[in-house]
């Protein structure tokens, strides 16, 4: 095992990691309001989070998108506000750890940053709501450095149907096949975690974009609603998409589902959000974890994921989405953002090639921003912006 864990931290030396999915800038805002000097990431935060720079660096992570969610629960102008701070938050770090954080927009910029030993830091903001349903906003985030965006968070949205909430418009109302229309022309990459299935396969037949699975499992290795059915695995390769497997313990050991399920009805009971990540929540959890012991996932189980995802969508369609600091639990053996090599480590165990690992880590994630950026180039050539309205767009019929 010694040897094939050198070996995974020599091949994520040469192509790091590209994790489609951080919520680092949340955590710093729940637990203490964005003072990065309280959270200071440049040295060991192990006692309240899962993400600093040490970490970044020993995992092999050469890009990060970073996660600008805002919860579901917030709506309207508020949700607009609190995705801008957290853009800002992001900003912020940016200017606090130039040594270590690159800014990127693009494809360019990442290979820029892997060239300069500094982790590309791009942005994705977590469901549709926090455009408020204007097209402009969507214009105004992508202005400010965010280039992808879920289209829902847990909850359905006025134009579209979350994974884990009842049938609403039945996937993408028609305003919501132009916002995918506008996110093409614009170069923000369609994220469709989170979005249920009729949600997925309206994106798919709508973007002449590739889209992403920002943090995301195989639906039938785990058969859990926030994870990607194999006939939209399929589609990928036609779209030239990219599916992250993310290791969420809820969403990839089958054991683990109901347990959470559990522990969330727990924090609720405490009058806690169950995504609530604060000291408080953590200790509910840990009191609740010694009463009723947690399956645990490992590696290997998200190597499962990665196994059948690739035999289904391909090897040039899938890649990483950790979602740290956004989750509770963790598999042993990626407790944190250290924990890259040891999945590397698990898939060259089941004889995954250089050239494999390769794509999975870094290479397909590049792609996938670059043709997004080609796309776009094409569709503005074509037209220019949208201002269409969901009131004109979702109107009923008479």
């Amino acid at each position: 095992m010694t040897d094939r864990l050198d070996r995974a931290r020599e091949l994520l030396a040469e192509y790091p990691v590209v994790d489609g999915h951080n919520d680092l800038p949340w955590a710093l805002r729940e637990q203490v309001g964005y003072d990065l000097a309280a959270r200071d990431i440049a040295t060991d935060q192990s006692a309240h989070l899962h993400t600093d720079i040490p970490r970044l660096r020993a995992g092999g992570v050469g890009a990060q998108f970073w996660s600008v969610y805002v919860r579901s629960d917030l709506a309207g102008d508020a949700a607009v506000s609190a995705t801008l701070e957290q853009i800002d938050a992001v900003a912020e770090l940016l200017d606090r750890y130039p040594a270590d954080l690159r800014r990127a927009l693009t494809a360019d910029d990442m290979e820029a940053a892997r060239a300069e030993g500094r982790i590309a830091s791009l942005m994705g903001a977590e469901g549709g709501h926090s455009i408020a349903n204007s097209l402009g906003t969507l214009r105004g985030l992508y202005a400010l450095g965010v280039r992808y965006m879920t289209l829902t968070h847990n909850d359905n949205i006025a134009w579209a149907d979350s994974a884990t909430d009842e049938p609403g418009v039945g996937g993408l109302s028609p305003f919501g096949h132009e916002v995918v229309r506008e996110m093409n022309r614009t170069g923000m990459l369609v994220d469709l975690s989170h979005v249920a299935a009729t949600t997925m396969r309206d994106a798919l037949a709508t973007s002449v974009a590739p889209v992403m699975f920002s943090h995301s499992s195989s639906r039938a290795v785990c058969d859990h609603p926030r994870n990607i059915p194999d006939d939209v695995l399929a589609l990928l390769p036609a779209n030239g998409g990219i599916a992250m497997a993310t290791f969420v313990p809820k969403f990839v050991l089958p054991e683990a589902v109901a347990w959470t399920r559990a522990a969330d009805e727990n924090l609720r009971a405490h009058g806690l959000h169950h995504l609530d990540t604060t000291a408080r929540a953590m200790e509910l959890h840990a009191a609740f974890e010694a009463a009723h012991p947690r399956p645990v996932a490992t590696a290997a189980t998200i190597a499962d994921h990665l196994d059948h995802m690739r035999d289904v969508a391909g090897i040039d369609h899938i890649g990483i989405g950790g979602d740290y600091d956004g989750t509770a639990f963790l598999p042993q053996g990626l407790e944190s953002v250290a924990g890259y090599p040891n999945l590397v480590a698990e898939l060259l165990r089941r004889n995954w090639s250089a050239d494999d690992l390769a794509k999975l880590t870094w290479r397909n994630a590049v792609r996938v921003l670059r043709a997004a950026e080609d796309v776009a180039r094409e569709q503005r050539a074509l037209r220019g912006p949208s201002h269409a309205t969901i009131e004109q767009l979702d109107a009923p019929a008479a």
